[in-house]
């Protein structure tokens, strides 16, 4: 039944792909990915059929499936080709290069077997060694398989899903048998019956994604290195494989003494190369120059800048640290030390990140030289061309200050220039590689150092900006606190003046003593209003009733001015006390101050329509119409010559903090009215007919 399943699924697999390589040819358009294509889908033809015919062991077998494998890889060689740019092609030229190498030993090793029929022991190695090789071919090819889909293009990925899917699955199963075979040392009929079913169902895969050949790639350095390190593993277990299997041919007591030897020298090995640092730079470097066209890719490196840099305040490192990380994560330097640039053109300590050598204790003197030549060339300092102090740069020789030149550790010195002025500089540690620095670190750095720079500007820039808001919040608070200091001053100046006349009056002497414990009251509320932490918070509004502060003004302001007060009585309206005290008694002052001397101002308060409305009225000499819409509530806009202009400003201020509004009517020549509208509350005498009806 097994030879059955066996003869037909390979012939039927081998009827398909004839027919794909028929359709291929047809639809021949001079596209040079075409031919290997077409030689692929021939030598599976062709191959299936001596499966099915002479078996998978035989000459002619192993032949058409070393063609069909090479057939396939030159087939996503050239879909690897077709990549734009360089970037990354050399490293995958090589993993390709390599796998085609194995694929020519197994033709070799095929080619040689017939001859040594009479020798079973050499035989059986070669045999060994060819299921390990197909072994190798599969897990190479499928490496290639995944690498090549990972990076195609977005939009070829659903051209080349299926024809990818079809090699992976190709390859998973030649990966298997040779596996069983060569861990069983016997042929696996049923995996080789099952491998012709797959052969035969994947055919309609290929058919599928040959209805579009719009297949580009996009060549990606992390997966070529990727690749290569895929590819060295599975290089070390074929290696252990194939010494494995000679220490067996081998036999006796050679045989463990080998297994003994291989583990134990493997082991060492393992214990040198993994824990060094220096030894993995090393490698890196050496790909990286060897393997592919710039030292950088260029686009991730500027993704991992601009990440570790503004990733905010995170682990607490603050802008400083950040921004030495993410220079040192480019050249791969352990650690980096931030110097800026103060004033007097002196280096200071500003932030360190991982920083193994001495800080400097304070600012560093004479490096002005140093500091010209870098702001006007904007020269990346390379440490190792220091010699006995000096640095040969843009062909200047500049001395290099004692305590800069002894930093051993220093690799680098990246200039943060912004605006053509230099900010600052970072010393980055060297490397576990020291290496002199080429054009290529000299360009990323100086391009990273200008970007550093204006993140630190930035930062700057937005701290003073807090400062000036800062200082801007004091400065408004203060005004208003002058404004009302003038008030206060005004008062006391006409208790002075009557103490003159009415020292003996006994009521005067009451009334000014009230005075000036009103104005001592005042002025220590407007002290603690100056300083932000002891500030006054406002109140919540409030059931306040009106009258009483109306009255309490009026009287305030008698002996200063004519005032009239008139209120409806129980008339209550949600307010802060304080707060409506302050800013009627800013609107009254305006008013006596624009009013003639005994002309009064009228102070009203009445309700209206659920609000209670309070008007400040004057005779005075009135308000433009275009002073009232653009200036009247604007800080520092006055009529008044000795004005601040800053009343009116926080009286509206203070109302509408409470909820309420501010209206103003005036006319040049006919006097002012201020008309205040707050929320109003339910009058007293309600509340207690409710108490008394319960």
């Amino acid at each position: 039944m097994t030879a059955f399943v066996i003869l037909w699924a390979h012939v039927v697999a081998a009827a398909l792909y004839g027919a794909l390589a028929v359709f291929q040819l047809r639809r021949w358009n001079g596209d040079p990915r075409n031919r290997p294509l077409l030689a692929a889908f021939a030598a599976m033809s062709v191959w299936t059929i001596f499966l099915a015919l002479v078996g998978p062991y035989t000459l002619m077998a192993q032949l058409a499936e070393s063609g069909r494998n090479l057939a396939f890889l030159a087939f996503m060689y050239g879909l690897m080709a077709s990549a734009g740019g360089d970037q990354g092609k050399k490293a995958l030229k090589g993993v390709f290069a390599a796998v085609a190498a194995v694929i020519g030993l197994q033709i070799v090793i095929g080619g040689v077997m017939p001859k040594f029929d009479h020798a079973p022991v050499v035989l059986e190695a070669l045999a060994t060694t060819s299921q390990i090789i197909g072994l190798t071919i599969a897990a190479g090819s499928l490496i290639l398989v995944h690498n090549i889909y990972g990076l195609a293009a977005p939009d070829s990925r659903s051209a080349l899903r299926f024809p990818m899917l079809a090699l992976a699955v190709m390859w998973a199963i030649d990966l298997h048998l040779y596996t069983v075979d060569y861990f069983s040392r016997a042929p696996a009929n049923e995996l080789f019956a099952a491998r012709g079913v797959v052969l035969a169902l994947i055919a309609p895969l290929f058919a599928l994604g040959l209805r579009n050949v719009v297949w580009r790639i996009q060549i990606s350095r992390v997966a070529t290195f990727q690749s290569i390190s895929v590819i060295a593993i599975l290089g070390y277990i074929v290696t252990m494989m194939l010494a494995a299997r000679a220490i067996e041919i081998v036999g006796g007591d050679w045989a463990r003494i080998g297994q003994v030897a291989v583990v134990l020298g493997m082991t060492l090995l393992a214990l040198l190369i993994l824990p060094s640092a220096k030894l993995r730079a090393w490698l890196r470097v050496t790909l990286a120059k060897h393997l592919f066209e710039h030292r950088y890719d260029y686009r991730q490196e500027w993704l991992r800048f601009t990440d570790t840099v503004g990733r905010g305040t995170e682990g607490g490192a603050m802008l400083e640290e950040r921004v030495v990380k993410a220079l040192a994560d480019i050249g791969g330097a352990p650690g980096g030390l931030l110097l800026l640039v103060d004033e007097h053109r002196r280096l200071s300590p500003a932030g360190h990140w991982n920083w193994s050598g001495t800080l400097p204790a304070s600012a560093g003197d004479g490096a002005e030289a140093l500091l010209c030549l870098v702001e006007q060339g904007g020269y990346v300092v390379d440490f190792a061309a220091i010699r006995d102090g000096q640095l040969v740069e843009g062909g200047e020789t500049v001395a290099v200050p004692a305590w800069l030149a002894r930093m051993d550790s220093a690799w680098a010195g990246i200039p943060l220039s912004h605006e053509g002025r230099l900010a600052g500089l970072v010393i980055l540690e060297h490397p576990a590689l020291r290496r002199r620095l080429d054009w290529e670190d000299f360009d990323l750095f100086r391009t990273a150092g200008i970007q550093a720079a204006s993140y630190i500007a930035e930062a700057r820039s937005l701290q003073a900006l807090a400062d000036a808001q800062r200082f801007d919040e004091f400065n408004r608070r203060f005004a208003f606190i002058l404004h009302d200091i003038k008030n206060l001053v005004s008062q006391l100046s006409l208790v002075t003046r009557n103490a003159e006349r009415h020292a003996d009056n006994p009521e005067f002497r009451a009334d000014m003593i009230a005075t000036l414990q009103s104005s001592v009251r005042k002025m220590n509320d407007l002290l603690a209003r100056l300083s932000p932490g002891a500030a006054r918070e406002a109140d919540p509004p409030r059931a306040v009733e009106v009258q009483p502060i109306l009255d309490a003004i009026a009287a305030a302001r008698q002996r200063q001015h004519p005032v009239r007060a008139f209120a409806e009585a129980g008339l209550l309206a949600m307010a802060d006390p304080a707060a409506l005290e302050q800013a009627l008694s800013h609107l009254v002052q305006n008013a006596i101050d624009a009013s003639d001397p005994g002309i009064p101002v009228v102070l009203r308060a009445n309700e209206s329509g659920g609000d209670v409305a309070i008007e400040v009225i004057d005779r005075g000499a009135g308000m433009a119409a275009e002073f009232i819409r653009t200036r009247l509530f604007q800080p520092f806009a006055s009529t008044k010559e000795q004005g601040f202009g800053v009343g009116a400003h926080e009286a509206k201020s203070l109302i509408t903090a409470m909820g309420g509004r501010l209206e103003v009517e005036s006319r040049l020549g006919n006097g002012t009215r201020f008309t205040l509208f707050l929320p109003g509350a339910e009058s007293r005498a309600h509340p207690l007919l409710e108490r008394k009806r319960a």
